[in-house]
């Protein structure tokens, strides 16, 4: 049974307890981003995990669906966690099942269980707000910017996760987005990255590329604080 909800509060209640990363502030960059598409909006999200970040844009679609690709593979599950256990998976999408059920929201997400570039044939249409929080290493994340971003509408939302804390995703940022027309960069929260679909010419294109050359520093300190809880040279929280 769908549970309809008016408020961010209400929603990011319900998705607060499933394990995850999305902090408070970068949950309420989702639902603003969602509701702003309007109702019905459709959004894409890769990578679900138990689905913190589902249960947060289900919510804040107001009548319109979320496409959840996880394969559930055991793979690329957080931090330094990239082996795979078939088992981690399998109760991963268990947990991810039961996890919408109780917030409510499970007729409103497609959860489609494969990787994500093998997704591309099976999901059609576009997205009114993609979400890219898959695997981080360099390759798959420039291939989840570079195609699914296709996806995405003219004037829609692209938000993606680990920019600017992770060494793959910042590199695919680069390597994509950085000289790229097609994205217009509008800021983060923390590691939450957002980016506007549209055309950009000439100087524009000159800004866009300063405003993210400009987040470099806070990558460069991101990465020596991961080398420092590696190193066990201080303790406290992978920076998200």
């Amino acid at each position: 049974m769908t549970v309809a909800v008016s408020s961010f509060e209400d929603a990011f209640r319900r998705a607060r307890e499933v394990e995850g990363w999305l902090t408070d502030a970068q949950a309420r960059r989702l639902w603003d981003r969602t509701v702003e598409a309007g109702p019905g909006a459709r959004v894409v999200e890769i990578g679900s995990f138990r689905g913190r970040s589902t249960i947060v844009l289900a919510h804040a679609t107001h009548g319109g669906s979320v496409v959840a690709i996880d394969p559930h593979g055991g793979t690329d599950r957080g931090p330094r966690e990239i082996t795979t256990s078939v088992a981690h998976g399998e109760r991963d999408a268990a947990a991810f099942r039961r996890n919408l059920e109780r917030a409510g929201v499970a007729e409103l997400v497609e959860h489609v269980r494969l990787p994500s570039q093998e997704a591309l044939s099976s999901v059609g249409g576009s997205a009114d707000l993609l979400y890219v929080d898959g695997a981080h290493r360099y390759r798959p994340a420039r291939d989840d910017i570079a195609r699914w971003g296709l996806r995405v509408r003219p004037g829609g939302t692209m938000l993606v996760h680990d920019a600017f804390s992770s060494i793959g995703v910042t590199l695919a940022l680069v390597r994509t987005m950085f000289l790229g027309s097609a994205f217009a960069y509008t800021g983060r929260t923390r590691s939450l990255a957002e980016y506007r679909r549209a055309e950009l010419r000439g100087s524009e294109r000159v800004r866009n590329l300063m405003r993210q050359v400009s987040e470099l520093p806070w990558f460069a300190r991101n990465l020596l604080m991961k080398i420092a809880l590696v190193m066990r040279l201080r303790s406290g929280d992978w920076p998200y």
